[in-house]
C-alpha cells in the first residue's frame, strides 16, 4: 500500500510540474515576442540613424580598377569650428580623389584636374571647417561623403565617385 500512496504522490507531482512549466512556457513566450519586437525596432531606428538606405545616400558605384585614376591632394592645414573648449583646432589632411576614366566627363575635366584644384580645395575646406575636433574625427567617412558631394556639384558630373582621406592629423 506504501508503494501505491508513494507512487500516486509522485504523479501528482509530475503533473503539477508539467501545468507550471506550461504555465511559464507562455508567460515567457509572450515575454520573448515583446522583448524581440522591441529589439527589431532599435536596430531599424539605429539603421536609419546611420543613414544606411536612406535617399541621401550615395549609390555604390563599381568601377574596375583598369578605369580607375587617382589624383592626390597633398596635406592641408584646415582650422575647425570652436568646440566646447573654445581653442583654436586644425586638421591636417591629405585626400586622393578617384575618377572614372570612362566616365564621358573624364574627358572634359580629368584629364587637367590639377588645373582645378584650388577650386576643390575650396570646396573640401568649407566642408571640414563645419566641425569640431571631436566631431571631425568620429565622422571621417561623412566628411567624405560631405566632399564628395560637393565636388560633384561643383563639376556637375559623377564622374569623380570617391574621395578618400589618406592623412588626418588633428590638433
Amino acid at each position: 500500500m506504501k508503494k501505491n500512496l508513494i507512487s500516486i504522490i509522485i504523479l501528482m507531482l509530475l503533473i503539477v510540474n508539467i501545468v507550471l512549466s506550461s504555465v511559464t512556457l507562455f508567460s515567457v513566450m509572450g515575454t520573448n515576442r515583446k522583448t524581440a519586437a522591441l529589439v527589431t525596432d532599435i536596430a531599424a531606428a539605429v539603421n536609419l540613424d546611420l543613414g544606411a538606405g536612406g535617399e541621401s545616400q550615395q549609390e555604390m558605384v563599381s568601377v574596375s580598377m583598369a578605369d580607375v585614376v587617382t589624383h592626390d591632394i597633398a596635406e592641408m592645414t584646415i582650422p575647425l569650428k570652436k568646440g566646447e573648449d573654445g581653442k583654436e583646432h586644425y586638421a591636417l589632411l591629405s585626400i586622393t580623389i578617384s575618377m572614372n576614366s570612362k566616365d564621358k566627363d573624364y574627358e572634359v575635366y580629368g584629364a587637367d584636374i590639377a588645373s582645378r584644384e584650388s577650386l576643390i580645395k575650396g570646396e573640401i575646406n568649407d566642408v571640414v571647417a563645419q566641425f569640431t575636433v571631436d566631431q571631425a574625427r568620429d565622422n571621417s567617412h561623412y566628411i567624405e561623403e560631405q566632399i564628395l558631394e560637393r565636388i560633384q556639384v561643383l563639376f556637375d558630373s559623377k564622374f569623380i565617385y570617391d574621395v578618400t582621406i589618406s592623412g588626418a592629423l588633428y590638433q
